[in-house]
């Protein structure tokens, strides 16, 4: 049912969602390069992040990365020499689980997006 102008409004087999948001963390832009690694095709694939928080990354990779949601993966994301030096490693490496996997630009990248929570 549809309320118009006080006139109501009928549409058969009709669905409205409404989508909230559930982020709790600010995201913020980030294109770094990344590889994630994933034990399913016992190989790492070569990537950018997209946006970053405390609680997740999402990622842009290859259509050809057999990944989905629920999959266990680990992200390498690589530090400027400076950076490794002053940290004592050349990579930050955290732990996530595939939450999503957005396929709508595929076709005009060659890469799907990939949202990754934090563990």
């Amino acid at each position: 049912m549809l309320s118009i102008d006080g006139t109501t409004v009928y549409r058969e087999n009709q669905i409205m969602e409404t989508l909230v948001e559930q982020r709790k963390h600010t995201r913020t832009n980030l294109s770094w390069p990344i590889s994630i690694w994933l034990p399913e095709a016992n190989r790492f694939f070569n990537g950018r992040s997209t946006n970053i928080s405390k609680t997740g990354v999402f990622i842009s990779i290859p259509i050809t990365t057999p990944v989905r949601p629920g999959h266990i993966v680990e992200i390498n994301f690589p530090r400027t020499a400076a950076l490794a030096k002053e940290k004592g490693q050349f990579a930050r490496i955290k732990s996530g689980k595939v939450v999503r996997v957005e396929r709508k630009n595929m076709l005009k990248d060659a890469n799907i997006g990939v949202a990754i929570r934090f563990q």
